[in-house]
């Protein structure tokens, strides 16, 4: 077996990627999740490499439940995010030393995938809104849309007064023929949004999204089972605990976990396997062109309950300044609506090494001061119990 030698993040406020040796030389590529990525850095560095670090990199899924034994004491977003980034380099790593892309470690293949074209935007007028969408699906061949309503956390407070009655039928009639999502984030009360989910339902709108607080797993079950319209949720969701609680209550119809909030590919796979065995189709959330997006490919072309579509971030320069040139050609080609995962090993893609110059860039290498007191004072009592 061969041990973890070295992990070098390479971040700015928006980004982190990491960089995992082994100790025969193999190099893989990952992504913690996205914003706040210097906080996740930190974190990287404090809570997870000395876990990881000399550790065998063959099973990815055996040092991810290591390290959450290890830091029991900090469940939660930014340890998830932070372990998304080990995982995700370990899988390229993987893929790069079979030869394979990822999808293929975990049964699937190289191709194609429909996605839709997924809208982040509220401040924007609802005939706007419908003339971008029935443009960029004419230009890109996109057979699937997203749209937004309500308000972000809303409390049934639109982003501004009529929105949502406004935008559900101006999107749907400019996208004839067109699958129509809708998503709003937290937005509403249960009460509202069965009212409103009755009126997606008389439009013809497939997939409603996080109609109600995500947290709030008896109010998501209840519009559930008001409502005709698949109601999908989860992407927030970090704890696997309260993933296997969704689940086993059927509070949605579509599982959305987040490849990097769920802090891997690994526990995603726990997710989408549990899903599987309940028949719930899984939808991953992917909501921008980092990594994300990438990993949510591969691991689309492997499950068995995959969905109808591949989510696919429309917004460009002006949403997400970040994103620009994170990589080495156009991994995100859209053909008729689709986008490909190519027979390349591992994630199949190239960091831009001119970004990597411009980022902060830390490393922590196995044997060398572990870092911190912290470290110093307790991972090594608590790693003999591990």
């Amino acid at each position: 077996m061969t041990s973890l030698s070295r992990l070098d993040t390479f971040h700015n406020e928006f980004v982190c990627f990491v960089k995992a040796t082994a100790a025969d030389g193999a190099v893989g590529w990952g992504q913690t999740s996205s914003y706040n990525a210097d906080i996740t850095a930190a974190v990287f560095h404090r809570q997870i490499a000395p876990w990881a670090l000399g550790q065998p990199v063959e099973d990815i899924a055996a040092l991810v439940t290591r390290i959450e034994r290890a830091e029991h004491k900090y469940p939660g977003s930014y340890r998830s995010r932070a372990l998304a980034g080990l995982d995700t380099a370990l899988w390229d790593m993987a893929g790069r030393r079979a030869g394979q892309p990822v999808a293929a470690l975990i049964g699937g293949s190289a191709g194609a995938l429909r996605a839709y074209a997924s809208s982040m935007q509220r401040d924007i007028t609802p005939e706007d809104e419908a003339e971008r969408l029935k443009r960029m699906c004419g230009e890109q061949g996109f057979t699937a849309a997203k749209f937004r309503i309500g308000a972000e956390c809303g409390q049934d407070v639109d982003q501004w007064q009529g929105r949502t009655e406004a935008v559900i039928p101006a999107v749907t009639q400019a996208l004839a023929g067109i699958d129509t999502l809708a998503d709003a984030n937290s937005g509403f009360s249960v009460a509202r949004a069965v009212q409103v989910g009755r009126m997606l339902e008389d439009h013809g709108v497939g997939h409603y999204e996080e109609p109600v607080a995500w947290w709030d797993l008896e109010a998501t079950q209840a519009v559930t089972q008001a409502l005709a319209i698949d109601v999908a949720g989860g992407e927030q969701e970090c704890d696997l605990a309260t993933w296997q609680r969704l689940i086993a209550m059927r509070a949605v119809d579509v599982v959305q976990p987040d490849v990097m909030y769920l802090g891997g590919l690994s526990n995603t796979l726990k997710v989408a396997g549990w899903a599987a065995q309940a028949g719930l189709p899984c939808t991953p959330h992917a909501a921008n062109l980092g990594l994300v997006t990438l990993c949510t490919m591969h691991l689309m072309r492997g499950l068995p309950n995959a969905g109808k579509y591949l989510e696919f971030s429309i917004e460009g320069d002006d949403y997400y300044p970040w994103q620009r040139e994170l990589f080495l050609g156009d991994p995100y080609a859209v053909t008729d609506g689709q986008l490909h995962v190519s027979e390349a090993p591992g994630w199949g893609v190239e960091v831009n090494p001119a970004w990597l110059e411009r980022a902060e860039h830390r490393a922590s290498v196995f044997g060398e001061d572990a870092g911190s007191d912290y470290a110093r004072l307790y991972n090594a009592t608590i790693a003999k119990g591990l």
